[in-house]
């Protein structure tokens, strides 16, 4: 369920019709970039989250059209909101409030295949090291301190 502001309004200082906004932290909580509010405030607070190339505020106004880069763990996200909503609704609705760049997916799908590529061939142990394992690991930890 998107909801979207009035467009009826007008500007006091103009008289020019006001623009629907959203705050960022509850944007980006809407459109399931991050799954609590203030894990978003966060995210936006530490840089990781940037309005127009630069750094901003939780409460910064979002508006239709704004260019977003949203960093999430290991992957980065350049996004323009095609979409206003203060409410979390389905994966499905959320998708609807912003597209993508074919050139971050690209480079999401490139970064997300060389993780997979540097994990290939490991393989977990199938049980915990033994007392004689132990030693063997410490011994070869006190060989790499000097």
């Amino acid at each position: 369920m998107v909801s979207f502001a009035p467009m009826s309004k007008q500007d006091e200082t103009t008289g020019a019709p006001a623009q629907a906004t959203v705050r960022l932290d509850l944007w980006l909580w809407a459109a399931r970039f991050y799954k609590t509010r203030s894990l978003a405030r966060q995210a936006v607070e530490t840089g990781k989250v940037e309005v127009g190339g630069q750094r901003a505020k939780a409460s910064r106004a979002v508006r239709l059209g704004d260019a977003l880069k949203v960093a999430r763990g290991e992957e980065h996200f350049e996004i323009a909101v095609t979409g206003l909503s203060d409410t979390r609704g389905p994966a499905s609705l959320a998708q609807t409030l912003y597209a993508e760049t074919e050139a971050s997916r690209l480079a999401r799908e490139q970064a997300r295949a060389l993780r997979a590529a540097e994990r290939n061939g490991y393989r977990a142990p199938e049980t915990k090291p033994d007392k004689r394992a132990r030693r063997l690991i410490k011994a070869l930890g006190d060989i790499d301190a000097l």
